[in-house]
């Protein structure tokens, strides 16, 4: 496709979708394939592959695209990396969004997903129930917290960044605590909420464009329930209930798309567990007749024309 004069301006015909990926999997595979089918043209686009580069029309240089924009991207994953790598990446997501290119999720969500504790604190802030949570880089402040909230029940300890269950610890006294180099010097420490009802479970509702297309119940004998550590996933109806809070979690981090936790407490009370800004679904997918990438690719697709009829208005 020949470059136009002006790389912020749409080529004519279908949509360029850029696919964010760190390498070709099934979820970028089904979610080219939904594109396709909707007549868009999804191209994978390699974050680390991509450079600034003030010389060129946008400022860019993007794997796939060249010194050309794509009409949207898609985030599908982000590739590990140092922190200044990382970084670096998340810096062309959000140059994207300044040049006014429809990101989904864009770099500010996935930072504030990223960041468990500011998830928690976003979530508070706007009323959404979420287990009490506390964070602190001082392991004499972390004991202390340990020490006064114990008494109402066991703390869990989450990795700052994580996902999939990995690294979760349940802690009952401060000497359980590890020290600050086996936890990258932060304590992020929520109130375990998690029942025993037959096994424990939670549930998962992915949310596209303010509404839920599917959800799970997760299940386990464990009390981890995420489905890489065991947990099994079972078909699910949500009540309106749940796929309100789900859909309110999603918009108080900024997530055009997320995949939301959900667990009820003893007193059936529905909390928010963690909002998820680059969730996979093949397990959700296994439980549930929706064609999620289908769902995801044409919501994408509708906020690209609401867009463009928005500034066509304006």
């Amino acid at each position: 496709m020949p470059p136009s004069a002006d790389p912020r301006t749409r080529a004519a015909g279908a949509p360029r979708i850029g696919i964010v990926i760190d390498r070709p999997d099934w979820h970028s595979r089904q979610l080219t394939k939904a594109l396709d089918a909707l007549g868009a043209a999804p191209v994978p686009l390699r974050l680390e592959a991509c450079a600034f580069d003030t010389s060129s029309a946008s400022g860019l240089r993007l794997d796939g695209f060249g010194d050309r924009l794509p009409d949207a991207v898609f985030v599908r994953t982000i590739s590990g990396g140092s922190f200044e790598a990382v970084t670096m990446r998340l810096g062309i997501l959000h140059a994207l969004r300044e040049l006014g290119v429809l990101v989904w999720n864009d770099a500010r969500a996935i930072e504030r997903c990223v960041d468990k504790s500011m998830t928690s604190f976003l979530l508070a802030q706007a009323g959404i129930p979420t287990p009490q949570t506390f964070t602190t880089q001082d392991r004499e402040a972390a004991r202390a917290i340990v020490a006064r909230e114990v008494a109402h029940g066991p703390l869990v300890l989450k990795p700052l960044f994580g996902s999939q269950g990995r690294g979760l610890r349940l802690i009952r006294t401060a000497d359980e605590l590890p020290p600050p180099g086996d936890i990258a010097g932060v304590y992020y420490l929520q109130r375990f909420v998690g029942v025993e009802r037959d096994g424990f479970h939670d549930f998962r509702l992915l949310v596209s464009g303010g509404r839920v297309v599917a959800a799970m119940m997760r299940h386990s004998t464990e009390w981890i329930t995420n489905i890489k550590r065991g947990g099994r996933p079972v078909t699910v109806v949500a009540n309106d209930d749940t796929e309100a809070l789900a859909v309110r979690a999603a918009a108080a981090v900024g997530a055009d798309f997320a995949g939301v936790d959900i667990l009820y407490d003893r007193d059936e009370r529905p909390s928010v567990l963690e909002v998820n800004s680059m969730p996979a679904w093949s397990g959700l997918q296994k439980v549930t007749s929706a064609g999620i990438a289908a769902a995801l690719a044409a919501d994408l697709l509708d906020a690209i024309d609401a867009r463009a009829r928005h500034e066509a208005t304006a």
